[in-house]
């Protein structure tokens, strides 16, 4: 059997290769930069994910996400995120939840039993209950803010909430505020030190529309994948249930 990971397990050894083999990880929003996340997952080795995803591909998504493609313009974006993982790795196991996360409907979530969540979704109220909700479960996470009206990947950091003070983000700054009143202020998120960039154009009908590039969301995406493959490599080795064999 080919070793597809051979140049991997290199690098990382056997015992890596195989915890990601055992994780299970949720990536929640499979846009321009959680597309990015579950490639760079997937590459890796990990060997259960569950994509979550309400949306289809528009012909806008082509200019930065990375499973846009004129062949996939109307189609789910977690079930061609199951495909792309497939070929990849044909031993993958994908799942795919077409849904939009929200405190009334989390329970999908959860059920899935993940060993690490990404948040790669863009609702403030979503991405508060969220933190809150795998803080109390013990569920490791990691977050994106904001990639749009931005340009130099360069000037992305991966850090925690509370090192975004002072970076311009406001959806950092919402953020940051409502999850200091619950007490947690050691969130790890990816965030950029780059200010928004001037718009150029506006739309038909006179607005600003939001604008995004194709090197930000793409390289936030990666990473995240890395720091959540660096997070499952850290976690410390389950103990088996009282009354599992050895």
């Amino acid at each position: 059997m080919e070793d597809w990971l051979e140049r991997t397990r290199l690098l990382w050894g056997d015992r890596a290769l195989d915890r990601l083999a055992r994780a299970r990880v949720a990536v929640l929003g499979l846009g321009g930069v959680g597309s990015a996340v579950v490639e760079g997952l997937g590459r890796a080795g990990v060997g259960h994910i569950l994509g979550v995803d309400q949306d289809c591909f528009s012909p806008s998504n082509r200019n930065r996400q990375l499973l846009a493609t004129a062949e996939t313009v109307g189609r789910a974006k977690c079930q061609v995120a199951g495909e792309r993982l497939r070929a990849i790795n044909p031993r993958i196991d994908y799942q795919a939840a077409r849904e939009f996360y929200l405190p009334e409907n989390r329970d999908f979530l959860f059920a899935y039993r993940p060993t690490l969540v990404v948040d790669a979704i863009d609702t403030v109220t979503a991405k508060i209950d969220l933190a809150v909700q795998c803080r109390e479960r013990g569920i490791p996470l990691l977050a994106c803010l904001g990639t749009g009206n931005r340009n130099d990947p360069s000037q992305l950091r991966l850090g925690t909430i509370a090192d975004t003070a002072g970076s311009g983000c406001p959806l950092a700054r919402v953020l940051r505020r409502e999850l200091r009143r619950r007490g947690i202020l050691d969130l790890p998120v990816v965030y950029s030190l780059e200010g928004a960039a001037p718009l150029c154009a506006e739309d038909a009908h006179g607005r600003h529309s939001p604008a995004s590039g194709p090197f930000v969301p793409p390289a936030a995406g990666l990473l995240l994948a890395y720091g959540a493959v660096k997070t499952l490599l850290s976690l410390p080795d389950p103990q088996p249930a009282k009354g599992d064999l050895p």
